[in-house]
């Protein structure tokens, strides 16, 4: 995730100095979408941005931007076509920028940009095309990615996950969602259930009730809720705080048996919540894949949270 991206950076450029590749422009079916980046170090490289053959060919042009400190535009080139075969046949390309980061200034960026991603916080950042200039944080952030004079975008932070519930499932979607990308909250009262041990991938352990527990993560820009409690009447009142705090979730999503959600909807309807706004739960929760185990439901969980993240926009605003 970008967070590990610009540690490894930052503590990369403590040492050595080091290429940045950036996917900063895609045409048709590529393996990564814009933004994406990777390390090249002088015999190693960090982070992918597709594999293959034509990854090994930027890691190959960016070993001599590392040498020569000129910055470049490379293509890898999925097309199929004869010349460009052994790059690939996804069908597009992809325009990667090779940037030689190094130096004082070089680190104090990156280390403040990761600061900033582990607070939660959205960072822009411009990457000129000109040879005489370095990357930079801008005042005015441009409206487009792509422009004459560089490449502009925002580090985004890792989602936070808020699992509410400690049980078996809450376990096994920590694991999951973590690897997937997610921060991971988990809220339970239940202190011998919600605790590091049993969640060492949690940032943060809440074992406040849950509407105090919401005070703690409704700052967070990109926040997934996952409701995977032992009983209905907990997801009524987690539910119910979220909708009266106004706290504004990409994802929400409930367990249960389709019995036990039309028992959360008509004790919310009852307490002034609308039916438009109990519409935007995923309940039952997780794809439809026929899970039973509380791995194959975390695995479910997972795989809904993945395509809610990459393909939607914040639903739920309270």
């Amino acid at each position: 995730m970008i967070a590990d991206f610009y540690q490894k950076l930052a503590e990369t450029l403590r040492s050595q100095a080091v290429v940045v590749a950036t996917v900063i422009e895609i045409h048709g079916s590529v393996p990564r979408e814009v933004g994406a980046k990777m390390l090249i170090g002088a015999d190693w490289s960090f982070d992918t941005i597709g594999g293959g053959a034509g990854e090994a060919k930027i890691i190959a042009q960016g070993r001599a931007v590392l040498a020569t400190g000129q910055k470049q535009r490379a293509t890898i080139d999925l097309t199929g076509n004869t010349s460009t075969l052994k790059e690939g046949i996804c069908g597009g390309q992809m325009g990667i920028w090779l940037e030689r980061w190094s130096g004082p200034e070089a680190l104090t960026l990156a280390q403040g940009i990761g600061l900033a991603l582990e607070r939660g916080e959205r960072v822009p950042l411009f990457t000129p095309f000109p040879t005489a200039s370095t990357p930079s944080i801008p005042d005015s952030p441009p409206e487009t990615q792509l422009l004459a004079t560089g490449f502009f975008e925002w580090l985004s932070p890792r989602p936070l996950l808020l699992i509410v519930g400690a049980g078996h499932v809450g376990e096994a979607l920590a694991q999951a969602a973590y690897l997937a990308g997610f921060q991971i909250a988990v809220q339970d009262e239940r202190g011998e259930f919600a605790n590091a041990r049993s969640y060492p991938q949690a940032s943060l352990i809440l074992t406040d009730p849950i509407d105090r527990a919401l005070r703690q993560v409704k700052h967070y820009k990109s926040l997934f809720v996952a409701m995977v409690s032992r009983r209905h009447p907990f997801d009524v009142a987690a539910l119910y705080s979220l909708y009266k705090q106004e706290i504004v979730c990409c994802y929400i999503g409930m367990m249960g048996s389709r019995k036990r959600v039309e028992l959360v909807r008509q004790s919310l309807l009852e307490q002034g919540i609308s039916a438009t706004q109990l519409d935007q739960i995923h309940a039952p929760i997780g794809a439809d894949i026929g899970a039973l185990t509380p791995g194959e439901i975390a695995v479910s969980i997972c795989a809904e949270l993945i395509q809610v993240r990459r393909t939607a926009k914040p639903k739920f605003d309270g």
